[in-house]
């Protein structure tokens, strides 16, 4: 549960960001910070595939206890997302405006996207290094002390935002700015936290990394490399296909561009049990390889798919239910004309997001394993092989909007269907075995 709540402080920022530029700006930001949306995505998959290569070092090191390896692992992670992300900072912060121009032919649109993400570029190498610190206490059996900093992060970023937006002014550049402030203040905790061993208001520390130990060994980066490319990859399905998918939805005009946009919002928030149910299972899997127990891992993993289910289900009907009140929070007023466009695009969300439950359970394991190019290549063939050519048929064929609805099903429903065979086949067990401490270099 400290994952989930992590999860939804996130999101819910995530959303009300899109809410507040929405109520305050106009359909047009909504349109602008979505797009700008995929590239920091893009970005922030570069950490979080490192990341993912962190949490399987990590939970299989602390559960055989081999700190010094562990301590390696962090501090080779932390190098690996540094080096990784400061190109594409410079990348953003120099087109940003050319960027959003590829993918909208609104003028409002590309002005207000391109602000937004040439200030948020800064803060990606930051989110990265976030993810790191997350990933490093979950692996270690403390998701608790990672809710702690990052939900309080989130929180202050919206409080943040609300001040630079509607008590300065500043739309679109304040919400950046929120995000890129609250990014850094984390970082500063995790680190601090690592370093000393606790942090005020956060407790101790389940581990502690020294700073002064080797940072770049070549064993430990191939393997984080191994691992977390196809992380970053799956990561970057979801990011990728958001480009051409809103080209495609281009055609439609800004309305179906916004209306896209919030009902991602909200998929996003409904989605974020997943965060706890997926890294849960990464974790107390992770560990139970780690000490050579796959019988218990097995069932922990099978356990976790079982919940995720229905507490899907049951919030996804919830939201089913309120969807127009849902939409009516990102555009102030029922009358707007996103409205009627977001409401179905909301409930068939709904219906979706209960395969993504199953999808991102059944990856736990997986990644724990480091078995990772298998749920990859899961999403890659939803979104790339399923979802974008049903977009796209529906701006050349009397399907017309009803092919985003079938694309929202069918990202999810794939992936969902390929890593529940390849979580049951057991694959993932020999995997493991590859990447166990006993695999590795003994120390740093």
């Amino acid at each position: 549960w400290p994952r989930i709540v992590t999860g939804l402080a996130r999101m819910s920022k995530n959303a009300v960001d899109v809410a507040m530029v929405g109520v305050a700006v106009g359909s047009a930001a909504i349109a602008g910070v979505g797009i700008a949306g995929p590239f920091w995505g893009l970005a922030f998959s570069v950490g979080g595939g490192v990341a993912g290569g962190t949490i399987a070092l990590v939970s299989q090191r602390f559960g055989a206890d081999a700190r010094d390896e562990l301590g390696l692992a962090v501090r080779s992670s932390v190098l690996l997302v540094v080096a990784a992300t400061l190109p594409v900072v410079a990348l953003f912060w120099t087109f940003s405006a050319e960027l959003i121009g590829l993918l909208s032919s609104d003028a409002e649109t590309v002005r207000l996207g391109g602000k937004y993400l040439r200030i948020v570029a800064l803060g990606i190498p930051f989110a990265g290094l976030n993810l790191v610190g997350s990933r490093t206490l979950v692996g270690a059996d403390d998701s608790y002390t990672a809710m702690v900093l990052r939900a309080s992060g989130a929180v202050a970023n919206v409080g943040i935002n609300a001040v630079l937006i509607f008590g300065l002014g500043m739309g679109v550049e304040g919400a950046a700015i929120g995000t890129v402030v609250s990014n850094v203040v984390v970082v500063a905790a995790f680190a601090t936290g690592l370093v000393v061993g606790r942090f005020p208001g956060a407790g101790e520390f389940p581990v502690t990394v020294d700073p002064r130990g080797r940072w770049a060994d070549p064993g430990t980066i191939s393997d984080l490399v191994s691992i977390g490319l196809p992380v970053m990859g799956r990561n970057l399905v979801w990011t990728v296909a958001e480009f051409p998918m809103f080209a495609i939805l281009d055609v439609f005009g800004r309305d179906v561009v916004s209306a896209f946009v919030i009902a991602r919002r909200v998929l996003g928030l409904m989605n974020t049990p997943g965060w706890g149910f997926s890294l849960a299972s990464s974790s107390l899997v992770g560990q139970e390889l780690g000490t050579d127990d796959e019988d218990l891992a097995d069932a922990y993993g099978r356990e976790i798919v079982r919940f995720a289910v229905a507490v899907y289900a049951a919030v996804a009907a919830v939201v089913f239910l309120l969807a127009e009140q849902v939409v009516v929070l990102f555009v102030g007023t029922p009358t707007a004309p996103e409205v009627p466009i977001a409401v179905p695009l909301v409930r068939v969300a709904c219906v979706a997001v209960v395969f993504q439950g199953v999808s991102g359970a059944a990856s736990g394991p997986l990644n724990a394993a480091g078995d990772t190019r298998w749920p990859f290549l899961a999403q890659a063939l939803g979104m790339f092989g399923v979802s974008i050519p049903l977009v796209y048929l529906g701006t050349v064929t009397p399907l017309g909007i009803y092919g985003l609805y079938l694309a929202f099903l069918a990202e999810t429903t794939v992936p969902a269907a390929m890593n529940y065979y390849r979580f049951r086949k057991g694959v993932w067990k020999r995997v493991s075995r590859e990447y166990r401490p006993d695999a590795g270099l003994a120390d740093d």
